[in-house]
C-alpha cells in the first residue's frame, strides 16, 4: 500500500511539473514605444534627459506617429491615457483608458490585436475596416 501512494505521490509530482514547464498563453508584453512604421522610429521617438526617458520628436506626427506604452498608461504626442481595464484573450487585447489632452477628457476604448511579439493592429470599434498596425521600436 505505502509503495502505492508513493507511485501516486511521484506520478502527481511529474506531472505538476510538466505542466509548469509548458509554455503559458500569454498576451504580449505592451510596455515600450510603438510606431506606424518601424522605419520611422527614430524620427517619431528620440530619450531625453538624465534619465533618458523616450519621448516624441517635436515632428512625430510627419512621420506617422505612434504611442508610448508603459505599466498603467499610454502615451501619444499630444495626449496621456490612464488604462481603467484591460482584458486579454487569446491574441487581443481590449483596453478603456481615460485620456487626456489640452483642451478635453475622454473615455477611449482601444482594441489591439496582436500579429506577433513586435507588431499589433488597433482597431476601431464603430468603424468597419478601419486598422492601424504598430511596430515595437528598438530605441
Amino acid at each position: 500500500m505505502i509503495a502505492l501512494q508513493k507511485m501516486i505521490v511521484v506520478a502527481t509530482v511529474l506531472f505538476s511539473a510538466t505542466l509548469l514547464s509548458l509554455p503559458s498563453a500569454r498576451a504580449i508584453e505592451l510596455a515600450g514605444a510603438w510606431a506606424t512604421s518601424v522605419d520611422q522610429c527614430n524620427k517619431v521617438f528620440t530619450r531625453k534627459g538624465r534619465e533618458k526617458k523616450i519621448g516624441f520628436t517635436n515632428f512625430s506626427g510627419v512621420y506617422g506617429g505612434g504611442f508610448i506604452a508603459e505599466a498603467d498608461r499610454l502615451r501619444g504626442k499630444h495626449e496621456i491615457c490612464k488604462i481603467r481595464s484591460k482584458k486579454e484573450s487569446d491574441k487581443t487585447i481590449n483596453l478603456v483608458a481615460a485620456c487626456a489632452s489640452s483642451i478635453m477628457l475622454s473615455h477611449v476604448q482601444f482594441i489591439l490585436n496582436v500579429i506577433d511579439e513586435n507588431t499589433v493592429s488597433r482597431e476601431f470599434p464603430g468603424m468597419v475596416d478601419m486598422k492601424v498596425e504598430y511596430h515595437r521600436c528598438q530605441i
